[in-house]
């Protein structure tokens, strides 16, 4: 790092840390561990590597590989996931038991968490993941279709959009923008835009989305508020705002002393702070409240419009046949494309659907032509997608990445028509073969560059 550690940062450590902060200062100076969490939908063989304490899927690397060379990390086996911000996991099934839950992340890109917390909802659970911001919201939906579970919306709507849905969610979830102090070993970035002044403006912003998601949460649901930053103006004092001005109680999580996490207290809630001098990771503050009260009765909002359409008998058996568990699934159109949702949550996501600005929801199965469906990269990506549906073209690592890069292939590598294309037995995208010439239908958006 060139850029050196802020002053004020600095002097404020020293008071809060005493003899301790130039542990902490020489952490951030160093090398950042790396570390992914497996998906135990696509997978069951995870990473090699020493496990995260606090996760059951994840995994430090003993170095930094090149992920983009990787058809593995393309396929969604994995996630490139900072290991502090995986305890999330055991915030949430420490509170509750989090599969068939309703979710909503409401500071959601680029997509780590949102993947998390649809690993640990399942397919009879929901996950709403919005980003306010649209650029960022599109990048969410790219991670959101790879990870390929189906049971994700993605919105993009400004945190009071949400008053419409009163206590509706399970969780909620506020991962807030903030002024990044964990950050400041990875990014020079972080260390060059931090201010005071930068600190207060994000604790202002991060009691407004606080305030707008509380309205979202039923009574005895858990809010999990987090934050990449150290000081206690955006953690704790935001933690001690939110009990004084809501009826909330602390969750009741508990944690090895052995993990080296560091507990406060905020108007009797408890804290948890990751320190990179004593875990390993980078800086992260969390806490998990409950909410209290009696849960009434869901109220759902009026729809702002109608996009869900239903298809025709046959239409439903031709987007089944591509599905392996098509009795799990209902199929509908929006526009000229049909999507596929697990039956269970079908009638929430068309509720939020044509209430909210959704960008992406269950899973893009493609465009029907003439009674067959074309499908989309999306459909690829599902972790039921019926492998037989199409031919499988298993390709060699070589060819593989030349595939991810939308380069030519050879014929020979393909059957005619369209073909599933995999890597290692998962699947990468579509490719069709017309004669001598082939397809590459990897989305374009999404290639990468072949070294």
């Amino acid at each position: 790092m060139t850029a050196p550690l802020p002053a004020e940062f600095v002097a404020r450590v020293r008071t809060e840390l005493g003899t301790e902060a130039d542990a902490l200062f020489a952490a951030l100076e160093g090398e950042s561990p790396v570390s992914v969490r497996w998906n135990p939908y696509k997978t069951i063989l995870p990473p090699s590597g020493e496990e995260v304490p606090w996760n059951r899927y994840g995994r430090y690397l003993p170095e930094r590989p090149y992920f983009t060379a990787d058809p593995m990390f393309h396929a969604g086996t994995y996630y490139v996931q900072e290991a502090s911000s995986m305890f999330v996991e055991h915030l949430l099934r420490s509170a509750m038991e989090p599969e068939g839950a309703r979710i909503l992340d409401m500071c959601a890109a680029p997509g780590g968490k949102s993947t998390l917390y649809a690993t640990l909802a399942g397919a009879e659970g929901l996950v709403v993941a919005n980003e306010v911001v649209r650029s960022r919201a599109a990048t969410l939906a790219d991670n959101i279709r790879k990870w390929g579970i189906g049971n994700v919306l993605v919105s993009n709507n400004d945190p009071s959009h949400f008053a419409g849905l009163p206590e509706w969610f399970d969780v909620v979830a506020v991962d807030a923008p903030c002024s990044g102090e964990g950050m400041f070993r990875k990014s020079e970035e972080a260390r060059r835009e931090w201010s005071e002044a930068a600190v207060e403006m994000c604790a202002a912003r991060q009691r407004r989305i606080l305030a707008d998601a509380w309205k979202a949460l039923r009574p005895g649901g858990i809010m999990i508020y987090s934050t990449c930053t150290f000081n206690r103006t955006e953690d704790e004092d935001n933690i001690a705002w939110l009990a004084r001005n809501f009826d909330c109680e602390d969750a009741g999580v508990e944690v090895p002393e052995e993990w080296n996490i560091a507990i406060s207290e905020a108007e009797g809630i408890r804290c948890f702070r990751f320190w990179p001098h004593r875990t390993k990771g980078e800086g992260f503050f969390a806490a998990s409240i409950r909410k209290c009260g009696q849960k009434g009765r869901t109220v759902r909002p009026k729809a702002r419009r109608t996009i869900f359409t239903d298809l025709t008998r046959k239409e439903t058996a031709e987007a089944a046949r591509w599905t392996g568990q098509p009795e799990l699934m209902r199929f509908a159109r929006i526009g000229d494309t049909v999507y596929g949702y697990y039956y269970i949550n079908y009638a929430d996501i068309r509720c939020i659907g044509e209430y909210l600005n959704v960008i992406y929801s269950g899973v893009c199965m493609g465009q029907l032509f003439n009674g067959s469906l074309k499908p989309d990269h999306s459909l690829a990506m599902f972790h039921d997608m019926y492998p037989y549906a199409a031919t499988t073209s298993a390709l060699p690592i070589e060819s593989a990445i030349r595939y991810l890069a939308k380069e030519e292939l050879t014929a020979d590598m393909f059957a005619e028509g369209m073909n599933i294309v995999t890597f290692q037995g998962h699947a990468l995208g579509w490719a069709k073969r017309i004669g001598r010439r082939v397809n590459n239908l990897y989305p374009k958006q999404l290639a990468i560059i072949n070294k």
